[in-house]
């Protein structure tokens, strides 16, 4: 489960820190073996979706989602930002369903795809 959490933690999110960046603590994750890891993967999306428990990582990744969704991922570092390509790319043509839920409930106004869309470009979410 840390993986994951590593991996979406890097991908979208992070703490804050003073000059407005996301931390870089998760930036070398295997987000590959993640990401085929169906098990360890669903158990963050139930935390995301408060339909399971949350490790510190996944409360982490929670608090910060929404910022980083919402903002087309400007705190991420470029390696932030290719592993949130990948992520999002995995999330919304293998397990749409899930990101559909995770959009739902995150999205700010509901401005999330269109974000998403300008930063990573339309094929990125088909």
């Amino acid at each position: 489960m840390k993986l994951v959490s590593a991996l979406l933690l890097c991908a979208l999110a992070g703490s804050a820190l003073a000059d407005d960046k996301y931390t870089n603590k998760y930036d070398n994750v295997d987000v590959d073996k993640i990401l085929a890891n169906d098990r360890v993967l669903t158990n963050y999306i139930k935390c995301l979706m408060e339909e399971g428990p949350c490790t510190s990582e996944g409360r982490e990744l929670k608090k910060t989602l929404p910022d980083a969704l919402s903002t087309g991922c400007t705190k991420c570092n470029p390696k932030q930002k290719e592993t949130a390509e990948k992520v999002i790319k995995h999330l919304s043509t293998k397990r749409a369903s899930d990101w559909e839920k995770i959009d739902e409930e995150v999205r700010p106004q509901g401005r999330i795809q269109e974000t998403l869309r300008t930063t990573f470009g339309q094929e990125c979410l088909t």
